[in-house]
């Protein structure tokens, strides 16, 4: 490769840091920005923005390359945190790190580079980018490392995002980029990944939603009885809003104790109870209990929103898919796609299938792209 001006996302974790290494020691011209996309409470145990702009600018010190900080926490709340809010309240659960990577950080942050006069952005993303000699179109492939590829959160990139970007860790395993910063001397390599949602950190989610979501306390029901008859589902207890609760939830239910209708002494009593389902309509929390329960089972889902990195939708019908990130690829087939939408059936059911959440196409390595879970259809 030429050698080129190459913007830098630093955001003060170990990824990026050794991205701007290699791209320096390659011989470019490397430029480094933090980006500051949340302002609210900011000052915080939970928002580290400021520790992390200390820790970038450190690296930025020991490579030799300038820094600039930027701040488009008004383009984050307009793009990404009014959607995740709107999501939530809608009774779905979105996913909002994949909306920041479309709208800020290969969007508006890729603006910023160009204005700079880079020639190409890179992050600290596992993932790869290669230019298919075939027709010329950019790829987006997994990243090497199976534990860190994060292929699934940049699903919704374009082909002019991708022909820009370069994602130098994509090509290595984490514990070959925490050996190189090792080497290096970088002062934050040995930083714990950050594992919280971008904006949120690693706060407790449901206080947070609180505070911008109103409670609206509901039942919370079991699915015993008869389906459409007057006594199905038992009472068990109240929730606190069906915004704060997602499919395939175990924790903070609030009703361990309680054991499922007509369990034997020794059996499966003490089996734990999940989310299955948020009627919004009724304002009803419906859970089972045990995590193989059909109602947590779909063979099928339908998605919206559609985004194809190849600019229109797979032609092939036999291909994989995760309906969540940290999940291995799942065969299935592709019974319709469109630019807007598409249909997926699975061989094998899939195990809470969350509407809001972002189902994401694989032919082999190759991400085709991906799209918003609207419906899935579970057992009865």
């Amino acid at each position: 490769m030429s050698k080129q001006r190459v913007v830098v996302g630093l955001s003060g974790g170990v990824d990026s840091a050794v991205t701007a290494h290699l791209l320096k020691s390659q011989g470019h011209e490397v430029i480094g920005i933090f980006m500051k996309n949340w302002e609210d409470d900011d000052d915080s145990e939970y928002c580290s923005s400021n520790i992390d702009f200390v820790d970038a600018a450190a690296v930025a010190d020991v490579i030799g390359i300038e820094i600039e900080h930027v701040n488009f926490a008004a383009e984050y709340k307009d793009r990404v945190f009014a959607e995740f809010l709107r999501e939530y309240q809608a009774g779905r659960t979105p996913n909002p790190d994949i909306l920041c990577n479309a709208e800020i950080k290969f969007k508006a942050f890729l603006d910023h580079a160009m204005r700079l006069g880079a020639e190409k952005i890179a992050t600290g993303h596992y993932a790869r980018v290669r230019q298919n000699p075939a027709n010329d179109l950019f790829e987006l492939l997994k990243g090497l490392d199976p534990s860190k590829d994060q292929s699934y959160f940049l699903h919704r990139l374009n082909q002019a995002q991708l022909s820009k970007t370069l994602f130098p860790v994509g090509e290595l395993h984490k514990t070959q980029v925490r050996q190189i910063a090792l080497d290096m001397g970088l002062p934050n390599a040995k930083k714990k990944d950050s594992t919280g949602i971008c904006f949120i950190g690693e706060r407790p989610f449901r206080e947070f939603l609180n505070r911008y979501i109103q409670k609206e306390p509901g039942p919370i029901r079991d699915g015993t009885g008869q389906p459409g008859s007057r006594g199905f589902g038992r009472a068990l207890g109240q929730h606190q809003g069906l915004s704060f609760y997602t499919l395939g939830q175990r924790q903070g239910l609030g009703i361990g104790g309680i054991k499922a209708k007509g369990a034997q002494k020794g059996g499966g009593e003490h089996a734990p109870w999940f989310v299955a389902r948020k009627d919004m309509q009724t304002n009803t929390l419906w859970v089972v209990q045990g995590h193989d329960h059909p109602w947590l089972q779909s063979h099928t889902l339908t998605a919206q929103d559609a985004s194809w990195i190849a600019g229109a939708p797979p032609t092939t019908t036999d291909l994989a898919a995760k309906t969540r990130y940290r999940q291995s690829d799942a065969p299935c087939h592709v019974d319709s796609a469109s630019q807007q939408a598409f249909a997926l059936t699975f061989p094998e059911a899939q195990w809470a299938v969350t509407p809001g959440q972002s189902a994401v196409l694989y032919d082999g390595d190759v991400c085709l792209g991906g799209g918003v879970i609207a419906s899935a259809h579970a057992g009865e």
